[in-house]
């Protein structure tokens, strides 16, 4: 492993491995500071930064962060890189790389073009020397388009993923929050539950439900209820309505085996969702959920900064073309994302650095209770990643998961989002909205002319709890 080091203003700085480089040059985070991997002071990041920009791309095809013996996701990015797809920038260094892709001559699609070339820690690396704007800048470029029962990721659309959390799970409960979020044009991303508990009886439970007001309504959409995989591949085995299979994953195989999956289990899973054949106008059926720290949290990040590791899990991802990712950028809490700042830098990065790799890039807009954070924060949040064009944000009623403990976004906070920056639902989920009387020809929301949904909610509600 080869050390670094540079001269800055007349200070030798030296740093004994690329992954001290890369934590050094990132931007403040209390995760890293956990770790002690983070720069020491304000001088040692721009030194950082600066030796970073003069690395040519290829030095990270070359010199591993995690050694590709010891670990299954450095040898999935090593063994699926496509070289072919990095040969135009494969002369770059990482600061000609951020100049090529802020060039008003590089557009999206040849942004597309190398995706599959660039491995999760060029992008982590060219995200470290890219401003908040920069981040948004090349993020509204690039769409990553999927598709299952609609289409998600279009241009000028935003999704969401209805959230109807119970802490009981309590069908009823779920049930009226379901109604609530179609009701207020949510839940075209996915109706996606995570349960209080994890029995598989009760899941299959959630996904009927589910799945009979979806058909009931004949909504286009997919649902989900937040399972562990091995869940999942034994309520396919039951003939249960499943649709997507979900799993939290991560950047090393330390970390993933601490969520109990390794890539030769997630991919059995994928291939048994897949036999059910439920889509109707897509196949993408993997829903992934990650987060900076998880790595930290497990003590399973080799001395790898948080940020990196979390590109690192964009390559478990991409490996299983997913329908959904996303980030739940403040869910872990303070140890991790400090503040307000802490979590608009993460989740700006976050987003960049996925769409950058060819994934459909969603975010959980959230903070904790005990983080210095509010919910101007996630306005903040939430304007930046629509205009940079995220492909779909949480729907939770009141914007308080009351069975997770968390703050999120709301259904109203997506209306505002939608209605500001001209956005709307994705297509198909728009067509059905103006044809059950709940939106109008042009997408906008129709006050209680809601004649398909309120015509029936208690009879709805009455056979579900039965």
């Amino acid at each position: 492993m080869p050390a670094y080091s540079i001269d800055l203003a007349g200070t030798r700085h030296h740093f004994p491995g690329l992954a001290s480089v890369l934590a050094a040059a990132s931007p403040a985070r209390s995760g890293d500071q956990l770790a002690g991997i983070a720069a020491a002071n304000a001088e040692e990041r721009v030194a950082a930064r600066w030796l970073l920009a003069d690395l040519p791309l290829a030095t990270f095809l070359e010199d591993l962060l995690i050694p590709y013996e010891a670990d299954e996701v450095s040898r999935l990015i090593v063994d699926s890189h496509d070289r072919a797809a990095f040969a135009p920038i494969a002369h770059l260094t990482v600061g000609g790389f951020r100049e090529w892709l802020l060039a008003e001559t590089t557009d999206g699609a040849a942004i597309a073009a190398v995706s599959r070339g660039v491995t999760p820690e060029m992008a982590a690396a060219v995200s470290k020397l890219m401003r908040n704007q920069d981040l948004v800048s090349v993020a509204h470029r690039i769409r990553v388009v999927t598709a299952f029962r609609d289409t998600i990721g279009l241009p000028g659309r935003l999704s969401v993923r209805l959230q109807p959390n119970h802490p009981t799970d309590d069908p009823t409960g779920i049930a009226a929050s379901i109604l609530d979020g179609l009701l207020l044009g949510a839940g075209d991303a996915v109706i996606g539950i995570n349960p209080a508990g994890d029995d598989v009886a009760r899941v299959g439970t959630l996904l009927a439900m589910i799945d009979e007001i979806r058909e009931g309504f004949d909504i286009p959409t997919q649902s989900c209820v937040l399972t562990h995989v091995t869940n999942t591949i034994e309520l396919v085995g039951r003939g249960a309505p499943v649709d997507l299979c979900f799993q939290s994953i991560a950047g090393t195989e330390d970390a993933n085996r601490g969520f109990g999956v390794d890539l030769a289990l997630l991919r059995e899973a994928q291939d048994a969702t897949l036999g059910l054949g439920r889509g109707t106008i897509g196949s993408d059926v993997m829903y992934f959920e990650t987060g900076q720290g998880s790595c930290l949290s497990s003590d399973a990040h080799h001395g790898v900064d948080q940020q990196t590791l979390e590109c690192r899990a964009y390559a478990v991802a991409r490996a299983f073309r997913p329908l959904l990712v996303n980030s739940v950028v403040g869910f872990i809490g303070p140890e991790y994302l400090y503040d307000g700042k802490q979590i608009l830098r993460a989740a700006l990065e976050d987003h960049f650095c996925g769409k950058l790799m060819g994934l459909p890039m969603g975010l959980d807009i959230c903070y904790t209770n005990h983080a210095e954070a509010d919910q101007d924060d996630m306005d903040t949040i939430l304007t930046m990643l629509g205009v940079a064009g995220v492909s779909f944000v949480m729907g939770v009623p009141g914007a308080d998961d009351i069975m997770l403990g968390y703050q999120s976004t709301s259904f109203h906070d997506v209306l505002y989002a939608r209605a500001v920056l001209g956005l709307r639902p994705a297509p198909e989920f728009e067509a059905w909205l103006n044809r059950v009387g709940l939106a109008d020809a042009r997408g906008r929301l129709l006050d209680h002319g809601r004649p398909l949904l309120a015509s029936r909610p208690v009879a709805a509600l009455a056979a579900l709890h039965g």
